[in-house]
C-alpha cells in the first residue's frame, strides 16, 4: 500500500521542515520579532522572578539552537557545561527538579530526532554491537513499568505514584538516549576533544577549589550540588584526565604535568580531605590500576603484588571508618534479597520497590529505604533479566574500548580509548559503593543525573571513536581500479 499521500499533508511534509532548517533566515526575524513582543506584553503579569529568567533566555536559546542545526557535536560540550553550572531547576523537590542537565539533554535528542523525520533516507544510524543489548534493555525496562502495576504486595499501604515511576522510566531512557546521542552526533575527532578538555578542565577548577582559598570561594558557589557530589563526576575526571596525561605523547609537557596534577589532587582530596564518602577515591584508584594494567600487564603485575598490601588496608579502612553505614547496607541488601524473591525476573517497575520495603523492617523499623547499590537496585526495578542485559550492554562497550586501542591513532585517541575503559572499570566499581549510573528516583534522583550522565556520554564516545575510525580505515584502503 503506497503512503506517499502523507507527505502532501503539510504537517509531514519533510521538504517544509528541511527548508526551515537549511535556511533559519526565512523564520528566525519574525520569530524574534513575535518573541520580543509577547514578552512586552506579557512582563507585567509574569507571576515570579523564574518567568523573567526563562524568557530572557529564549532569545540566546533560539541563536544556539540554530548553531546546534549548524554544528550538531557543540551540544554534548555545552551539556558537559551544564551539567557543572546551570543552576535553573523546575520542580519543588531537589530530587524531582527538572534541572538544566535534563532540559538540555531532552531538547539535544528531539532535535537529532527532528533531523532524522527530516532528512529521511539521507540520515545513516551509526552501526555498533553495543546498540542491540541496550535497545534490548530498554524494552525490558518499558515491560517491568508495566508489570509493576500488579498489586504485588496487597498489605503495602502505596505504591509509588505514577509519576515517580514514569520519572524513573525517564532516567533510563534519558542514559540510554545519552549514549546514542553521542554515538550519532560525534563525527569529528574535535568534538570528542572538546567534551574531554572541556570536563577535565572544568573538574581540574573544582579541584583546585579545594586546596586554594582564593579558588574555592568562587568554585563553591558556580559549581552546582547534584555533579560535583556525584561519584561519576570524580570517576571520569580521574579517568580522562590521567589517560591523557600517561599516554597522549602528542600533549606538550607542560599540559600533562597539569593534568598528573589535577589527578594527584583529586586523588588526595577524595582520601584525605574528604574521605568520610568512599567513591571520592576507591573508583578512581580501580581506574588508574585498571589504565595501567590495560597499558603494559607487567607494570600491573607490580601493581596486583603491591596491592596485596595495599588494598587489604584501604578495604579495612574504608570499613571502619563507616561500620554503621557499612553494616546497615548488608541488612537492607539481605531484606532487598527476601523481596526480590517475589518478583526475580522483572522486579517491581522503576520506583515501586521504595513504597514496599516499610513489609521487611530493617532493624526492627517498617521504614522506606533504598537499597543503596546500584546492581540490588537495579534487580529491584526491572528484574535479573534487565541486569543481565545491562550487562552485556557494558560488556560490549568493555569489548569494543578494548577492540580500539590497536586500531585508533596515537595520541588523544589511544589515550581516549584507555581512559573509557579505565572509566568503565571505575563506573562498574561504584555501582557497589552507593553510587548511581542509573539514578534511583528516592535517591538521588533528576539531581543526581547531573553526574551520571557523564559514565553514558563518555562511554558513547566510544562508539564515536569507532565510526571515525571505520570511516577512516575504509577511505585508506585501495581502490579496485
Amino acid at each position: 500500500m503506497n503512503f506517499d499521500f502523507i507527505e502532501q499533508i503539510p504537517v509531514f511534509d519533510t521538504t517544509f521542515y528541511r527548508r526551515l532548517i537549511t535556511n533559519p533566515s526565512i523564520w528566525l526575524k519574525p520569530v524574534l520579532v513575535a518573541g520580543m513582543l509577547l514578552f512586552s506584553i506579557a512582563l507585567p503579569f509574569l507571576p515570579g522572578q523564574r518567568y523573567y529568567i526563562f524568557l530572557l533566555g529564549l532569545v540566546p536559546g533560539i541563536f544556539f539552537t540554530i548553531a546546534l542545526l549548524r554544528w550538531p557535536g557543540l551540544g554534548l560540550p555545552a551539556l558537559i557545561v551544564a551539567s557543572l553550572f546551570v543552576p535553573f531547576a523546575i520542580g519543588t523537590g531537589t530530587e524531582t527538579s527538572i534541572n538544566a542537565t535534563i532540559m538540555l539533554l531532552s531538547g539535544l535528542i528531539g532535535l537529532w530526532l527532528l533531523s532524522v523525520f527530516v532528512k529521511r533516507g539521507q540520515v545513516n544510524f551509526v552501526k555498533s554491537r553495543t546498540f542491540r543489548p541496550l535497545a534490548i534493555f530498554l524494552v525490558v525496562v518499558v515491560v517491568a513499568f508495566f508489570v509493576g502495576q500488579l498489586p504485588w504486595f496487597s498489605f503495602a499501604r502505596q505504591t509509588a505514584s505514577i509519576s515517580a515511576q514514569l520519572g524513573g522510566l525517564f532516567l533510563f531512557f534519558l542514559s540510554a538516549g545519552a549514549f546514542f546521542l553521542v554515538a550519532n552526533q560525534v563525527k569529528e575527532i574535535r568534538w570528542l576533544e572538546l567534551m574531554t578538555f572541556a570536563f577535565v578542565g572544568l573538574g581540574g577548577l573544582f579541584i583546585a577549589g579545594w586546596l586554594l582559598p582564593g579558588v574555592g570561594s568562587i568554585s563553591s558557589r558556580i559549581f552546582q550540588f547534584g555533579a560535583i557530589d556525584g561519584g561519576m563526576f570524580w570517576t571520569w575526571l580521574v579517568a580522562l584526565a590521567f589517560s591523557q596525561a600517561l599516554i597522549n605523547t602528542k600533549l606538550k609537557w607542560g599540559w600533562r604535568f597539569a593534568l598528573g596534577i589535577t589527578v594527584a589532587a583529586t586523588l588526595y582530596v577524595g582520601y584525605f580531605l574528604n574521605s568520610g564518602w568512599k567513591t571520592g577515591y576507591l573508583p578512581p584508584l580501580i581506574v588508574i590500576i585498571s589504565i595501567i594494567i590495560l597499558r603494559s600487564w607487567r607494570v600491573g603485575l607490580l601493581l596486583v603484588l603491591g596491592g596485596i598490601v595495599v588494598i587489604p588496608f584501604l578495604i579495612s579502612d574504608a570499613i571502619e571508618t563507616d561500620q554503621y553505614s557499612y553494616s546497615t547496607r548488608i541488612e537492607a541488601g539481605l531484606i532487598m534479597g527476601e523481596m526480590i524473591r517475589t518478583s526475580p525476573i522483572l522486579g517491581f517497575g522503576p520506583a515501586n520497590y521504595y513504597y514496599f520495603t516499610p513489609l521487611f523492617p530493617i532493624r526492627g523499623y517498617a521504614v522506606e529505604f533504598n537499597s543503596h547499590n546500584q546492581y540490588i537496585d537495579i534487580v529491584a526495578q526491572v528484574g535479573f533479566l534487565g541486569l543481565l542485559i545491562l550487562f552485556w550492554f557494558l560488556f560490549e562497550v568493555g569489548r569494543l574500548g578494548f577492540q580500539l586501542r590497536k586500531r585508533v591513532q596515537s595520541g588523544f585517541e589511544e589515550a581516549y580509548v584507555y581512559g573509557a575503559l579505565g572509566g568503565l572499570a571505575g563506573t562498574l566499581a561504584a555501582g557497589m559503593l552507593a553510587d548511581w549510573f542509573l539514578p534511583f528516583v528516592y535517591n538521588v534522583g533528576y539531581t543526581g543525573f547531573r553526574a551520571s550522565v557523564l559514565a553514558w556520554i563518555f562511554m558513547g564516545g566510544l562508539v564515536s571513536l569507532e565510526v571515525i575510525t571505520r570511516n577512516r580505515e575504509r577511505s585508506q584502503e585501495p581502490s579496485n581500479s
